[in-house]
């Protein structure tokens, strides 16, 4: 029996990498810095990776360009730092 090796390419999901989805929108989530502890779950639950964070102690900082409008972040706010905002 010979063994058979199967080549295929890996690629790394990334920010935009299904094109701008900002469009998308009804509500646009709105991130209150003096609300926001930084426990960084809305960055955590995104499932576009449109929530940024520069580095430890950065507030999350929202690409609206890549946010469909979900709001899986203002729902998994634990202190409600996040509100929506009707866009148009």
């Amino acid at each position: 029996m010979s063994e058979e090796h199967l080549l295929l390419p890996i690629s790394k999901p990334k920010i935009g990498a299904g094109g701008k989805t900002g469009t998308w929108r009804v509500f646009r989530p709105m991130i209150d810095e003096s609300k926001c502890t930084k426990c960084y779950q809305c960055w955590m639950y995104c499932p576009e990776g449109a929530i940024i964070v520069g580095k430890r102690g950065d507030y999350p900082k929202i690409n609206y360009d890549y946010c469909k409008g979900c709001l899986i972040c203002y729902e998994v706010c634990p202190v409600k730092a996040i509100s929506k905002i009707r866009e148009g």
